[in-house]
């Protein structure tokens, strides 16, 4: 079927397309439109199951209605469910939302970024995995709207939603320490730059140091984006031989733990018996395998809510670009896999 234009609207009742566009943006009364008239061009709108253009009317008043969402993996369920609360916001608050994952990829993102201004939309919600932040000064730089939401840059002064990384990893590895555990290994992902898995690890350091364990960097494995389960299973392998020995485990994300918890099946390891696990992320499956899975849970729709206010503020805020740091408290979730047995199932 062919769509209907603004102009077969017009045509069906004999009037100008400028007429029936003022009526459509309520703006009949102000023009002196028969009050009959309007209601006879909506009549004919329902009729005729007209749809406005919406990007061509939001290059007529410079405003789209629509917010983009930049995130890293949009297959990771932390990523899916941020992704869920920030369209329920952005619908409730009378938005739409355009959803583009990058992949970990610096350039995928710099050209999603692009893409998203070019098609007009009003600000940016952005989990960057870039470096060099050049797309991220520049946004700022032309006063564009835009809140980064999990990854922070802490050299760039700009709105911001997050956690408390540091903290809650240091109280993952803490009660880890004080189930007896010493020999604490840790594994994280890369890009090794994004602020949240640096201050995860600065978390892990502090618990080790402020309980009298010495940081040895041995114990520290990076594992890569691409190729995470054949990382995690080699690195495993290391860690649990001499001379590292290690006899619990704190991983940086879900993804991650998930990998281990197939290595530790495959290699038949025991939780918590040969080794603790506690994962900074909480999935669902965690409460359901076994051992239930000990992790630090992000309050997913709390971002969620706090990213979407802050950005719409600064949308419809005359006074331009506005900078506001939201670090949220996150909670660990005692499960068996640290070796403890509160809050079993």
């Amino acid at each position: 079927m062919k769509k209907v234009s603004l102009a077969d609207v017009a045509k069906s009742l004999g009037v100008s397309k400028t007429l029936v566009s003022l009526v459509l943006n309520n703006r009949g009364d102000e023009k002196g439109i028969n009050k009959d008239t309007q209601q006879r061009v909506r009549d004919k709108v329902k009729e005729l199951n007209y749809k406005p253009n919406q990007f061509a009317r939001g290059l007529r008043i410079g405003k789209s209605n629509t917010i983009g969402l930049v995130v890293a993996d949009i297959s990771n369920s932390f990523y899916a469910k941020m992704c869920r609360s920030i369209e329920d916001n952005c619908t409730a608050k009378g938005y739409n939302l355009i959803i583009c994952s990058s992949d970990e990829n610096p350039d995928k993102e710099s050209e999603l970024i692009q893409m998203l201004v070019d098609r007009q939309v009003d600000g940016l919600i952005i989990s960057t995995t870039q470096k060099n932040n050049h797309d991220i000064t520049q946004l700022k730089k032309n006063n564009f709207p835009f809140v980064l939401i999990d990854r922070d840059i802490p050299k760039l002064k700009t709105n911001y939603v997050g956690v408390e990384n540091k903290l809650g990893a240091k109280n993952a590895v803490e009660h880890l320490i004080k189930l007896g555990n010493k020999k604490i290994g840790h594994l994280t992902i890369s890009p090794s730059h994004l602020s949240s898995l640096k201050e995860r690890t600065a978390g892990y350091k502090d618990a080790l140091k402020e309980n009298g364990i010495r940081v040895d960097t041995s114990l520290i494995r990076e594992i890569s984006f691409e190729n995470i389960k054949e990382d995690v299973r080699r690195e495993l392998k290391e860690l649990l031989s001499p001379p590292q020995n290690i006899n619990s485990l704190f991983v940086a994300n879900n993804n991650i733990a998930v990998a281990c918890l197939e290595c530790f099946k495959e290699m038949n390891i025991r939780i918590p018996q040969d080794v603790a696990l506690v994962s900074f992320d909480d999935i669902d499956a965690f409460k359901l395998c076994y051992p239930p899975v000990t992790a630090v849970v992000q309050p997913i729709t709390q971002m969620g809510e706090e990213v979407v206010t802050l950005l719409i503020d600064n949308i419809e805020n005359d006074e331009g670009f506005q900078s506001k740091q939201i670090s949220l408290p996150n909670r660990l979730e005692i499960r068996r896999s640290c070796g403890s047995f509160i809050n079993e199932l």
